[in-house]
């Protein structure tokens, strides 16, 4: 039997709180409440993988701010921001920042359990991208300064020729460290190489230039 899917619902108002962790509670989510995104922010490292239901308009911090330390603390839990009538501007600009969803007060039980259902599932998905970069990360930090040079211009399609003359070393050099690269991130084919790099994140934005 697996343990409830924790939800973080952070929202200053006692009654929205309360009706909140009846509907999810009853719905078998397990439920953890804070009237504000200070005393939340404050706890939000220790918790284990949930989604948070985040209030946009609070006296202390507003949601947009809470999420934006959140991301900045590099805590990922899966975010639904919580509106009120007038306020999608904030909720798009929520969205933008990296929220998953936003749902407007006063809202259906059916519609709040769809968004929490969603961020789940974006959660579980990056948490897989996320373990998978760090396996692919763990790999390149074996490489050496100058085989990731070599890697840099595989990365943007350069020749071992151009790679040579960038580097100032010879042609055979570079096959040289290529070889060892390839051994190191244990692929038989460039492809492959270039697949774990993009996974780590590396040249993401590397193009002409």
């Amino acid at each position: 039997m697996t343990d409830p899917y924790p939800i973080y619902v952070v929202d200053d108002d006692e009654a929205i709180r309360r009706s909140l962790s009846f509907l999810l509670k009853t719905s078998g989510f397990a439920v953890q409440m804070f009237e504000g995104g200070l005393p939340f922010l404050k706890a939000a490292a220790g918790l284990e993988p949930g989604c948070v239901l985040l209030d946009v308009r609070m006296p202390d911090m507003d949601g947009l701010e809470v999420q934006r330390e959140l991301r900045a603390r590099g805590v990922m839990l899966p975010v639904v921001i919580m509106t009120g009538h007038g306020d999608v501007d904030m909720a798009v600009a929520a969205m933008k920042a990296g929220a998953s969803d936003f749902i407007e007060k006063p809202f259906e039980k059916a519609a709040l359990l769809a968004c929490i259902a969603a961020a789940q599932r974006q959660s579980v998905a990056e948490r897989g991208l996320s373990a998978r970069a760090q396996e692919a990360q763990a790999r390149l930090n074996a490489l050496t300064d100058r085989e990731r040079d070599v890697l840099d211009g595989l990365i943007q399609g350069l020749p071992n020729k151009t790679i040579a003359y960038d580097l100032g070393i010879s042609p055979r050099t570079v096959e040289i460290h290529r070889a060892n690269l390839m051994q190191k991130l244990e692929v038989r084919s460039l492809a492959e190489a270039l697949r774990i790099a993009f996974h780590a994140g590396q040249g993401v934005e590397a193009g002409p230039g």
